[in-house]
């Protein structure tokens, strides 16, 4: 929406590669892009390239840290399309360090949510949720997601996304919007009332506590995907033919592409990506994927 739009500079991260499952619910990508291993990003450059040759696409295959995040300080407009709360809460604390609006979104099965976050204006999501929600209830693993729920809270966020845009302030929306498509149903909440002072983030002494690097977690199961990725204690960049090489005598089905290296061990699919991140498929157990892990690459 933001191409066919003709927004002069998208910049798009992701850390994962395209999935079969992705299929169902994301209309960017296609069967090839499975079968390639693409990254989302590169597979989501490639696409909209294709639809507006004028807009600058540029494609990052990597995590989000807040040291990550630095280069982009000085962007009009950051868009949530994540989906776990940590990514979010370090999204939200530099967002309102550095002044940039957000728009929170969010799904699962077919409920879905979203607000706009203008920094020192409207609360923050931190205001909103105090902490990390909890582990229980419905999750993308437990209940799935279906497609017109991805299309109904993108819709929202696009929306205000072309208000922030054309600085068409005043039309922005006030509330916090829920709905559930199954279930017809549908719920607005005026949130300027959970702005607090005390808040870590927003408050008269702000701390913005998801930018420290004791918040971030090394190791997450993603959802959905019966994955788990590991990250290495020290950001740094692999050569991937070093590593297909190293492991060619162990490992049979090896392949690669420009941005990954993915073989099969058993029942787990493992791949290694530019920036040292591995994902191990198969598995929700961090303790196997982390033994896994250690017997492929130290």
């Amino acid at each position: 929406m933001l191409v066919r739009a003709g927004i002069g500079k998208l910049t798009i991260v992701d850390r994962d590669y395209v999935d079969w499952s992705n299929l169902q619910r994301q209309q960017l990508y296609s069967e090839e892009d499975v079968l390639l291993h693409l990254p989302k990003a590169v597979a989501a450059k490639t696409r909209l390239e294709k639809i507006n040759r004028d807009v600058i696409i540029e494609a990052i295959v990597q995590d989000i840290s807040s040291s990550e995040l630095l280069p982009y300080k000085n962007v009009d407009l950051i868009i949530d399309a994540t989906d776990n709360f940590e990514t979010r809460f370090v999204l939200n604390d530099f967002a309102v360090k550095y002044g940039i609006p957000w728009i929170y979104g969010a799904c699962v099965g077919s409920y879905g949510i979203t607000y706009t976050i203008l920094p020192h204006e409207t609360p923050c999501l931190h205001c909103l949720m105090e902490m990390i929600p909890f582990g229980g209830g419905t999750t993308c693993d437990t209940v799935g997601i279906i497609a017109p729920t991805v299309t109904q809270v993108v819709s929202y966020q696009m929306v205000e996304a072309l208000k922030i845009l054309v600085e068409d302030w005043d039309a922005l929306r006030k509330e916090l919007v829920a709905f559930d498509l199954w279930k017809n149903e549908q719920t607005k909440i005026n949130a300027k009332w959970l702005n607090t002072s005390t808040c870590l983030t927003c408050g008269t002494n702000p701390s913005y506590p998801y930018l420290t690097k004791k918040s971030l977690s090394k190791i997450a199961v993603l959802c959905g995907r019966n994955t788990v990725q590991i990250r290495p204690a020290q950001p740094k960049f692999v050569t991937i033919i070093d590593y297909e090489k190293h492991l060619a005598p162990h490992v049979k089905n090896i392949k690669t592409n420009p941005y990954l290296m993915h073989f099969q061990v058993n029942k787990h699919q493992i791949v290694l990506f530019r920036d040292g991140r591995v994902l191990i498929h198969g598995t929700n157990d961090i303790v196997e994927a982390k033994k896994i892990y250690h017997q492929y690459f130290g």
